[in-house]
């Protein structure tokens, strides 16, 4: 017998947005190739030399230790540098940011208010 129903996906709620009472502006980022999976909600930082975005962290000293903006998607950058999109405004909850080495989303918080990204709690 056949089904006549098939479950096409199960969708997850990542309760990355807190809420969109700030207006959720994009902008389109070049990844840099070899990160590995960057996960939905990952804050980027943008290295200088290259314009290429790769996960925030503040040891870093080539630009990227500054905040740009918020991954949108998962997206894998194993086999080479990808164009996707990114969050450049809104306002999210800092619980479901992922951020790089030894940082904490609040590291960030004051430069990604400058750019209009204000980080909430969710509960």
């Amino acid at each position: 017998m056949f089904q006549l129903v098939n479950d096409a996906g199960e969708q997850k709620f990542d309760e990355l947005i807190f809420d969109d009472k700030i207006p959720f502006v994009t902008k389109s980022v070049k990844l840099k190739q070899g990160q590995g999976v960057l996960q939905r909600g990952t804050v980027l930082g943008i290295v200088t030399a290259t314009g290429e975005a790769v996960v925030v962290d503040s040891a870093s000293a080539d630009g990227s230790q500054e905040a740009d903006c918020i991954l949108a998607d998962t997206i894998d950058t194993t086999d080479g540098a990808v164009s996707y999109v990114a969050y450049a405004s809104g306002r999210f909850n800092r619980k479901a940011l992922t951020v790089g080495g030894a940082d904490s989303a609040e590291d960030h918080e004051s430069r990604l208010r400058e750019l209009g990204i204000y980080l909430k709690d969710k509960m």
